[in-house]
């Protein structure tokens, strides 16, 4: 098997994608970075987490030197912050990435890895019903509110994957496969990913 390997994990809120990422992470002894951890490095690059917040909502957001910068023909690529947030967010995830085999949740990896030959892209979803149940659970919530917070989540994320790259979060093309994690649960979603991250990468060598 390839000694540097990713795995680049898609999931629909309430499907538990995350969880069956770190599962991988933890079965391989590799590298497991989410949401929670890109964005404090985000932070520490000096975006808050409202910017970012407003900038997966697909808002445009600009820099209060963006007239004064125009004015005087100054480069303004990376001025509109929404633009620099994603620049920033794609060298981080590449870096990360070379460092050595891991997990990514989410984050737009696959669209951002695309080029590379040591990444394996999936794609978790489960059908309504299911990811309802399993917000609710998780999050002690009554049917209404978990169906908001889906309905939230989904606008959010579809918005953001859009602003990075043009294209839909569950298109079937950008991903090498796609599973519906109530077929298996997580421990057997999880071992069914890396079954297949072995043959894919054992072939490579």
């Amino acid at each position: 098997m390839k000694n540097h390997f990713i795995i680049s994990v898609g999931c629909e809120y309430g499907c538990y994608g995350a969880e069956i990422g770190k599962r991988i992470a933890r079965d391989f002894g590799i590298a497991y970075y989410d949401r929670t951890l890109i964005d404090e490095i985000m932070e520490e690059a000096g975006f808050s987490k409202d910017l970012t917040e407003k900038a997966e909502a697909g808002v445009d957001i600009r820099g209060k030197a963006m007239k004064s910068a125009q004015a005087s023909g100054a480069p303004t690529q990376y001025m509109n912050l929404t633009k620099r947030m994603v620049y920033i967010q794609t060298e981080v995830i590449k870096k990360l990435a070379a460092r050595g085999s891991c997990v990514f949740i989410g984050r737009c990896s696959d669209y951002i890895l695309r080029e590379q030959d040591n990444c394996l892209n999936v794609f978790i979803y489960a059908p309504t019903e299911v990811r309802i149940k399993n917000v609710m659970e998780e999050h002690d919530l009554s049917r209404d509110d978990a169906i908001l917070l889906i309905e939230k989540n989904d606008e959010m994320f579809h918005a953001r994957y859009k602003q990075m790259t043009g294209t839909y979060r569950g298109d079937r093309h950008n991903r090498h496969f796609l599973i519906d994690s109530s077929l298996l649960g997580i421990e057997e979603t999880a071992k069914l990913v890396e079954e297949i991250a072995k043959k894919v990468f054992e072939r490579e060598e």
